[in-house]
């Protein structure tokens, strides 16, 4: 793949992650909308845990992991008769173990959801069981669209997939709010499974136009096959403990007032929204100059690549977890606030939103820590790290729920991941020695300190227009909030100026060659 095919790739998924995210808020707005924050939106959001359970396990966690390497590997070396031969075996596989997890699934779903949310009243627990099995209809589909991405990715084509996750949130919006006039929250579940159909369908012409080659095989000592399960194995062990935190998360909020499950998912959406922008944009940048340096032995200059990418990253996403928190109520209301999302509302998302912002420079920096153990080629440091995390976060939830209600849920949540961020600069240290720790904790700090500073100057200009301005208008709140974070990102450029903020330079270098890429394409 040559630099302009690489940025031409880039620039489809970039473009499709945003198109994404803007119509999942769309259709969070919708959903919120027209049901409100409650025990309903607490059923929809609770019934989608097991379907994408039995999705993540059989087929997320093998193609992230395993199947497009092991199947690019044998294009690669013009074989491309194995490849499909893997692929048929895999597809076989999986499938016919996801139609019997969701057989079982759909028996056992009454127990299921009791286990998974017992604090449910029993009106709410039957619509959650309701909308759970349509749900599991979407976890075939998406099963069949993430093996069918899979062979694309691994033949170098991006539109299709990219084009299908667009199509998929696209089909929620508009049919999920088209059937909910007969359907009630149902018609949303009903979009999730055509949505699903919609991006599986789309990508069928581009794979019979590659040549597909179907085979019944379920031959599970090839060797292709083997690598697979062997490169899935810790990879597995980490997804299932981390669902098995979301289980005990939803257990526990399942227990409080209604809404809070719901409130919950919509602050950690937004909480992960400068991970998706800023951060994955910094490591996907830096990640091919680790793996360069890494294989040429150059660690001197692997160290400062590394260093400079997390204090990028933080330097990014630091200020933008003080603006979250400073602004968090005017911001969660000019996005959700009408209909029947009340204010209520509002003040129960912004309460989540406070603490989840807390550990979003810790999330963040895994994004460059988790691919430089990659680049030197080691996979299970991260996984173990994960899973001492989760198991850390469990004990957490139990613990400051009794202090904090559902916020302590977001501070678990929050300081798990600081606390894998400092675990794996620790092991990183110990497997590479001097890991610039100086020059990290400096920049932490004098990025705080800005942080700090501009998060008080966009409070205070947000409380000023509040006195000044009607904010029952959409307009004015969006003046709010846009004047506020203008304000912020003055005050904080300023001051990363007065620091000589090395980091500003990377990123403006990023970010320059991204909008000259995408100059090129259009």
């Amino acid at each position: 793949m040559g630099r302009n095919s690489v940025v031409r790739a880039a620039g489809i998924v970039m473009i499709a992650m945003v198109l994404s995210r803007i119509l999942g808020y769309i259709r969070d707005v919708v959903i919120y909308y027209e049901f409100g924050q409650n025990q309903l939106t607490d059923a929809y959001n609770a019934a989608f845990s097991i379907p994408d359970f039995l999705y993540m396990l059989l087929v997320g966690g093998a193609l992230s992991s395993a199947f497009i390497p092991v199947f690019s590997s044998y294009l690669a070396k013009d074989r491309e008769e194995d490849a499909w031969r893997v692929a048929s075996i895999i597809f076989n596989l999986v499938i016919s173990l996801m139609l019997l997890g969701i057989a079982v699934g759909m028996v056992f779903t009454p127990q299921l959801i009791k286990l998974l949310v017992p604090g449910f009243s029993p009106q709410t627990a039957a619509l959650t069981v309701k909308l759970t099995r349509i749900m599991f209809i979407q976890a075939l589909f998406m099963g069949l669209a993430g093996i069918t991405m899979g062979i694309l990715h691994s033949y170098k084509h991006f539109l299709m997939p990219a084009v299908g996750s667009v199509l998929y949130n696209l089909s929620i919006v508009l049919l999920g709010w088209a059937l909910s006039k007969f359907y009630g929250i149902a018609g949303f579940s009903l979009g999730v499974v055509a949505g699903a159909v919609l991006n599986f369908a789309v990508q069928v012409p581009k794979l019979r136009s590659l040549g597909l080659r179907y085979s019944f095989s379920f031959n599970v000592f090839h060797p292709g096959v083997r690598k697979i399960f062997e490169l899935m194995v810790p990879v597995l062990v980490g997804l299932s403990v981390t669902q098995l935190n979301l289980f005990v998360n939803q257990n526990l909020a399942s227990r409080l007032t209604p809404g809070i499950v719901a409130a919950l998912r919509t602050g950690q959406r937004l909480m992960q929204l400068p991970i998706g922008v800023f951060a994955v944009a910094v490591a996907v940048a830096v990640f091919p100059t680790l793996t360069e340096y890494a294989a040429k032995g150059e660690m001197n200059q692997f160290k400062k690549t590394m260093s400079l990418g997390v204090r990028s990253i933080i330097f990014l996403t630091l200020p933008a977890a003080v603006g979250l928190i400073a602004l968090r109520v005017p911001i969660i209301r000019l996005l959700f606030e009408q209909g029947k999302f009340t204010r209520e509302a509002t003040l129960a998302t912004s309460y989540a939103l406070l603490f989840y912002s807390i550990g979003l420079f810790g999330y963040s920096a895994q994004q460059v820590l988790n691919r430089t153990f990659y680049a030197i080629q080691d996979t299970l440091t991260p996984v173990k790290v994960g899973v001492i995390t989760i198991l850390l976060n469990i004990a957490l939830n139990f613990i400051l729920i009794e202090f904090l209600s559902y916020g302590g849920l977001a501070l678990a949540y929050s300081l798990a991941g600081i606390f894998n961020m400092a675990a794996l600069l620790y092991y990183l240290r110990k497997k590479i020695g001097s890991i610039n720790g100086r020059a990290l904790m400096t920049s932490f700090f004098q990025t705080l300190t800005s942080s700090v500073i501009m998060g008080i100057m966009a409070y205070y200009t947000a409380w000023y227009l509040e006195k000044v301005l009607d904010m029952s208008y959409k307009i004015n709140q969006l003046i709010q909030v846009s004047v506020s974070i203008t304000v912020g990102v003055i005050v904080f450029a300023i001051l990363a100026l007065y620091f000589r903020a090395e980091e500003m330079y990377l990123v403006w270098n990023i970010l320059s060659r991204r909008f000259r890429g995408n100059n090129r394409m259009s």
